[in-house]
């Protein structure tokens, strides 16, 4: 029996900004094990790609906290590496006190094409509750491929789920399942 191949798509800016959420709150000191998560994702299937999309920290101002940033964020990168994941690089756009993420939704929106195009997987899960890569996943629907949304249960993503041939919905237990306190 051939076993259903899938790639996992996690869009990280979003993905944190989730688990920052007072609804989740993840504390300070407490690591999120990714394999763990991915694991749970996967399932019984085979796993064929890990990416992570996240833009880049740069040290624009060359204060302590800017050091701090790019080094917290280096051994946190090096480390899901190190599991397994191709980190997929964006850009940080910094305007004034505002950051903005730039070119992360738009590789991995490629990248889902171009994986369905290639037929890298069966199945592509989507860890993003952004509604600008809905034109990639139609895409990708239509060339036959399945789509799993992974949002989180107290702000779901209606349209992310009208599109998903699954909805994965992640409550504050299931958070706590894939955290451990450093």
């Amino acid at each position: 029996m051939i076993k259903e191949k899938v790639v996992i798509y996690i869009d990280g800016s979003n993905f944190y900004k989730y688990l920052k959420d007072e609804a989740i709150n993840l504390q300070k000191g407490v690591k999120f094990d990714f394999s763990k998560f991915t694991d749970f994702l996967v399932q019984e299937r085979v796993c064929i790609s890990k990416r992570y999309y996240v833009g880049i920290a740069r040290n624009f101002d060359d204060t302590e906290k800017s050091k701090a940033i790019i080094s917290g964020q280096q051994k946190f990168l090096s480390r899901i590496k190190n599991e397994g994941f191709c980190v997929k690089p964006g850009r940080l756009m910094y305007d004034k006190d505002r950051i903005r993420e730039k070119g992360t939704d738009v590789k991995i929106a490629v990248d889902l094409i171009i994986g369905a195009v290639d037929d890298l997987y069966d199945t592509a899960i989507l860890v993003s509750s952004d509604t600008d890569l809905i034109p990639a996943i139609k895409y990708i629907k239509h060339k036959g491929k399945k789509l799993e949304y992974v949002g989180f249960s107290h702000a779901p993503s209606l349209g992310m789920q009208k599109y998903a041939n699954l909805s994965v919905l992640l409550r504050q237990k299931d958070i706590n399942n894939f955290s451990q306190t450093l």
